[in-house]
């Protein structure tokens, strides 16, 4: 049964009464993890527990749902200690997949499949990738990797329910543009697994949701032109003075809707992968590390908008399966204030663009390297190891309080209106003017983010919102250089590598010790968010909880409802 929205409470701000537009929760529709083995761990599910209750995260995306270690494909009795035998015909079991499947949809978010790697039995090149030897290549058998896809969905049909498992995503592989690592095969290989993959999904259920090509990340030139990467391509790119002025395009996305399009193959929504980052090779071989501007997510969404609209596939959903400030679980930008403040301003200035834009990742409970070396090893979690909030996690935890209808777009916050409850919530950020179009950027040792808390000097947030309810009270937090700082905490302890129980207990403590305050609506209805904002500061002005006029989070933003 659908409930009609309400009509809107009649609010001004700043003497001006709004001109509503609707605000998507781009940042929690999906949010990614290492791989589906790591989901079978105590920690992680704990923190993914949380990410769900805290940060209202709606679906997960994780690699190697086929891995050996998921034990799907079986061609071999398993003989243990004593002799192996080969099956007279491959059978699938899914008692691995079941318990992760099971925990995450009872935890309420979905997963947001990716169709990979390669089992072992089926691979046509082993161990190409992370030290627990994922297998990412083209399959010995087409038919059989099919009917291994087929197989998986509809046992996923049968133990879920054909409602549950429509209003999943299945994507096709992950970043096959990376040979030989994540890709052994060329694209044109690629698109015939995504063609043998999308009619075996389709064939379980006409409505169940298929997309790609997963591919990594926007370029400047023609190094992903042919059938595999030519790196010589990259010159340019490495030798440009001002790499912001190229023209940075989506890797294989407009060859991947013309040749779906030829077969008439279904796309009901496409995935790339958006870092502000890049890699180039100079004439003699060596790496240069490009940093894209503070806004290229923006850019790059833009471009990816126009290229659907103008496509046989207008009406495609698009989907951002891995986003972060870049693309490295070892680098220590990931675990700093400056992090925190640039994905906040890029989730509200995307906002517009695009259903999803899934962080990497909530946890670093994450092992393509291996475990990470420290407490804070610049993982991409928003929590580490031990469970302790970073800057990021506080911001996501900001912005799922958040409304689902702008009043306010300023350059440096929202201020929104919940169209099931009227409740207001506002978020505000403080990204340096100082920084002009700099982005953070990334760090290879803590000490080395510390720089930027020299860039800024405080800001003044004022806001007057009219039409609330006498007496009602709002809850102020506040994540800043000396709130929540973890990792600078960390940093003060002399960086231990191994936290004995008491530094992890101080370190807990510190992590969610906000500055925190309370605003409370006046006699004639009128709340005065008069706030200052020291440099890279986050804020969120929210209904208190418990208070008559608390939107409840954990019921408010429920999976599904943004």
């Amino acid at each position: 049964m659908t409930h009609p929205t309400p009509a809107p409470a009649p609010y001004r701000i700043d003497g001006t009464t709004p001109q509503e537009r609707p605000l998507r929760h781009i940042w929690n529709a999906c949010l990614g993890a290492g791989r589906a083995n790591e989901a079978l761990r105590a920690d992680w599910q704990a923190h993914f527990r949380e990410a769900v209750e805290v940060l209202g995260a709606r679906t997960v995306r994780f690699h190697g749902i086929f891995h050996d270690d998921m034990f799907v494909y079986r061609a071999t009795y398993g003989g243990g200690f004593g002799p192996d035998s080969t099956l007279a015909e491959p059978v699938l079991t899914f008692s691995y997949v079941d318990k992760v499947m099971d925990f995450i949809l009872d935890a309420g978010a979905p997963p947001f499949v990716e169709l990979g790697f390669m089992p072992r039995a089926l691979a046509t090149q082993t161990e190409t990738l992370f030290w627990w030897k994922a297998h990412c290549s083209p399959p010995t058998d087409m038919g059989a990797w099919a009917e291994l896809v087929r197989g998986t969905v509809q046992h996923w049909v049968d133990r879920y329910g054909i409602d549950e498992v429509r209003e999943w995503r299945f994507e096709v592989w992950n970043e096959p543009n990376l040979v030989p690592h994540f890709w052994t095969g060329t694209r044109t290989q690629y698109f015939e697994l995504y063609e043998a993959s999308v009619r075996a999904v389709k064939s379980v259920d006409e409505r169940l949701l298929v997309g790609g090509p997963s591919t990594s990340v926007f370029v400047a030139d023609d190094r992903y032109a042919g059938e595999v990467e030519d790196p010589s391509r990259t010159l340019g790119t490495a030798t440009a003075t001002d790499v912001d002025a190229l023209d940075w395009r989506p890797v294989w996305i407009e060859e991947f809707i013309a040749w779906c399009a030829e077969r008439d193959l279904p796309v009901d929504f496409l995935t790339t992968h958006l870092y502000p980052t890049d890699f180039a090779f100079g004439a003699n071989g060596e790496a240069v590390h490009i940093r894209r501007h503070v806004d290229a997510t923006h850019d790059d969404l833009t471009a990816m908008q126009k290229i659907i609209a103008s496509s046989p596939y207008p009406d495609a959903e698009l989907h951002i399966t891995e986003w972060s400030t870049s693309p490295s679980s070892r680098d220590r930008m990931h675990d700093t204030l400056f992090a925190a403040t640039y994905v906040t301003r890029a989730f509200l200035r995307c906002a517009d663009l695009t259903d999803s834009l899934a962080y990497w990742t909530f946890t670093d409970v994450f092992e393509e390297g291996g475990a990470g070396l420290g407490p804070f090893h610049g993982g991409f979690g928003l929590v580490n190891e031990q469970g302790l909030h970073k800057p990021t996690f506080h911001a996501f935890a900001m912005l799922a309080r958040l409304g689902d209808r702008v009043l306010l777009d300023t350059p440096h916050g929202v201020v929104t209106r919940d169209s099931a409850t009227d409740a207001v919530a506002a978020v505000f950020f403080h990204y340096p003017d100082d920084m002009g179009r700099r982005p953070v950027g990334s760090a290879d040792s803590y000490a080395e983010t510390r720089a930027l808390a020299q860039v800024g000097s405080a800001r003044h947030v004022r806001h007057v919102v009219e039409g609330l309810t006498p007496g009602a009270r709002f809850a102020v937090e506040r994540v800043d250089w000396d709130h929540g700082n973890v990792a600078e905490a960390w940093h003060a302890m002399g960086e231990p590598l191994n936290l004995t129980r008491e530094q992890t207990a101080r370190l807990r403590e510190v992590a969610d010790d906000l500055w925190r305050s309370e605003l409370v609506v006046d006699d004639d209805g009128v709340l005065t968010i008069d706030l200052e904002l020291p440099a890279w500061a986050v804020v969120s002005v929210a209904p208190a909880r418990g208070g008559a006029d608390d939107p409840d989070v954990a019921s408010r933003y429920r999976p599904g409802t943004r």
